[in-house]
C-alpha cells in the first residue's frame, strides 16, 4: 500500500473529498536539504474516496440524510492510499509501454527503410533514414499518449484514491 499524508480543502457530498498532498522527491526529505538547491516538492490535489473506520466508504447515512456515516471536514489530516499493484500499474502505462512501443517503431521502421537498392536503402542516406525514423517514432509516442489520454475516464476509475483519518 502506497500512502501519503494529506489535508483536506473541500468536501463532496457522494462521500469523496478534494485532498491536498506533498509529493517530495528523496532529496527533499534529507536533512541537508536546506542546503543544496536540488531538493524539490511539490502540492498535489486529488479526489479521493473517504473510508470509514471500517474500511467501508462514507456516504450519507440511511436514517438521517443529512449526516455522513463518518464525520470528516474542511482541514482534516488524512491518510491518501492507493494499493501499491496500482502504482506499478500507472509506471507500466506511463513509461514502459511506450517505451517499447518506441523500440518496435524504430526497429520495425528501420527494417522498412533499410530494404531497396544498394546498402543505403530507401531514403538513399542512413542520416535521412534515421531522422525519419526519429520523427515517426516521436509521433507514435504522441499518438500513444493521445490515445491513453481517450481512456482517462476509465482510468480514473480503475486508479481510484482512498483516504481515511490521520490516527494522532
Amino acid at each position: 500500500m502506497i500512502k501519503h499524508d494529506g489535508i483536506i480543502i473541500a468536501l463532496n457530498e457522494d462521500g469523496t473529498a478534494l485532498v491536498r498532498i506533498v509529493q517530495t522527491s528523496a532529496c527533499a526529505a534529507c536533512k541537508a536539504k536546506a542546503m543544496c538547491a536540488s531538493a524539490e516538492s511539490v502540492e498535489k490535489e486529488m479526489r479521493v474516496t473517504l473510508l470509514m473506520d471500517n474500511g467501508r466508504p462514507a456516504g450519507y447515512g440511511v436514517l438521517d440524510a443529512d449526516k455522513p456515516l463518518l464525520e470528516y471536514k474542511v482541514g482534516d489530516e488524512v491518510e491518501v492510499m492507493v494499493q501499491q499493484k496500482m502504482g506499478w500499474k500507472a509506471v507500466v502505462l506511463a513509461y514502459l509501454l511506450p517505451f517499447f512501443v518506441m523500440l518496435a517503431v524504430i526497429f520495425i521502421g528501420n527494417g522498412l527503410l533499410a530494404m531497396g537498392d544498394g546498402a543505403t536503402g530507401l531514403l538513399g542516406d542512413e542520416a535521412k533514414r534515421e531522422a525519419v525514423l526519429g520523427t515517426i517514432s516521436l509521433c507514435a509516442m504522441a499518438l500513444y499518449y493521445i490515445v491513453l489520454g481517450l481512456f482517462k475516464d476509465r482510468l480514473q476509475k480503475e486508479f481510484s484514491f482512498t483516504a481515511k483519518k490521520k490516527n494522532n
